[in-house]
């Protein structure tokens, strides 16, 4: 039994555990996952279920062997398939006598202010009163700009929003596996960095048959989750006794550790949901005041500002070789920070010839972007 496992899985309240469209087209693996998840709820786990699989239930309806690629076909496929997962899902449910409901998500939900925080509302309360969220991408009406890309993303996402401390991924692999020379390794147990070359290892593992998501689009998934300051465990889902071993805390799939602290809901939002509508670049001496000291965006190190936006809109904090440093609120408009760019905050007085801050983005409203290896 591995201890750092066992204690995560005694610490976290909330766990998202998202599972595959390949895992999901095997019916045998549907009973599983919900007597798994039946588990995770008996030990007081908060449970929230992200899953795959309408367009592949949909394929297998119709009995297609290869996705279609044009949007209307899928739109189709994922609105025959949705009807059929969901039915499945709530037939197991009830025979662990718990209820489950259904939320379908399109980017716009989560970057949306008001609609985020109904979505976070609306999972609160059905876990408040013992029904298991089951979260699927409204493929049937998503389009290219409304997509979160794949499923292990929108895991990510909402794991980050509800404040989960463990993500579980179900996969068709062990974990993330070393790669020599094209050739798959030994399962990499433990992930406190993610590196170039695990990166390069995990490219080529997509199955587009099926599904769009592979080894890839879990790293990235490891990412958001740790920045956040959570884990992010990728199991093999094929397995019958997966979730019940990690529930024991064994040594199974990829475990991905969180290197920074928990970030506060304010900071979450700014991170990973709000838009930016803008730009300020800033030179070396602010751009190192506001990743290494802690301190505001002063208009004295703004260099330049790009993009058109309003006070109180989110703007990313470039520095000199053009890498995103912080997102922040902007305590002025495009037009008025352009005008105080470079100046000392005495001389705002003078330039806008009115009161106003004397930050352009005040360190409250700030989050840095938390980077790693590439």
């Amino acid at each position: 039994m591995n201890t750092e496992r066992k204690q995560i899985i005694n610490n976290c309240k909330r766990v998202v555990i998202k599972v595959g469209t390949r895992l999901l087209t095997d019916e045998h693996r549907i009973p599983v996952l919900i007597s798994g998840i039946s588990k995770f709820r008996e030990k007081g786990h908060r449970v929230i279920l992200v899953s795959s699989g309408a367009v592949g239930i949909g394929m297998k309806e119709l009995g297609l062997k290869k996705r279609p690629s044009k949007l209307a076909e899928i739109q189709a496929l994922a609105a025959i398939g949705q009807n059929k997962l969901m039915s499945i899902y709530d037939d197991q449910c009830r025979k662990h006598n718990f209820k489950s409901a259904q939320l379908l998500l399109t980017t716009a939900d989560l970057h949306s202010r008001e609609r985020h925080l109904n979505v976070l509302n609306c999972i609160n309360s059905l876990l408040e009163n013992d029904i298991l969220p089951i979260v699927n991408e409204n493929d049937s009406v998503s389009v290219d700009e409304l997509k979160f890309g794949d499923n292990d993303g929108l895991a990510a996402l909402l794991a980050t929003m509800t404040h989960a401390e463990l993500t579980v991924v179900l996969t068709t692999e062990s974990g993330l596996r070393e790669k020599d020379n094209g050739v798959l390794g030994e399962r990499i147990s433990l992930v406190k960095q993610i590196s170039a070359k695990m990166r390069k290892a995990a490219e080529g593992t997509d199955n587009t048959e099926f599904s769009i998501g592979g080894m890839a689009s879990k790293l990235n998934a490891a990412k958001i989750v740790n920045s956040a300051g959570e884990y992010l465990w990728i199991a093999d889902g094929r397995e019958d006794d997966t979730i019940d071993k990690i529930l024991s805390g064994e040594d199974v799939g990829t475990l991905f550790v969180p290197n920074a602290n928990k970030m506060q809901a304010r900071e979450r939002w700014l991170h990973f949901f709000a838009k930016s509508t803008g730009h300020l670049i800033v030179d070396d001496g602010a751009a190192n005041a506001v990743c290494s000291s802690g301190s505001s965006l002063l208009p004295a190190g703004v260099k330049g500002v790009d993009g058109k936006f309003k006070r109180g809109d989110t703007v990313e904090i470039i520095d000199s070789k053009a890498n995103i440093i912080a997102r922040g609120l902007s305590n002025f408009d495009s037009a008025d920070a352009a005008a105080i760019a470079g100046k000392q905050s005495n001389e705002i007085f003078q330039i806008l010839q009115r009161d106003s801050d004397d930050v352009i983005v005040h360190r409250n409203n700030l989050t840095l972007v938390r980077s790693e290896a590439l």
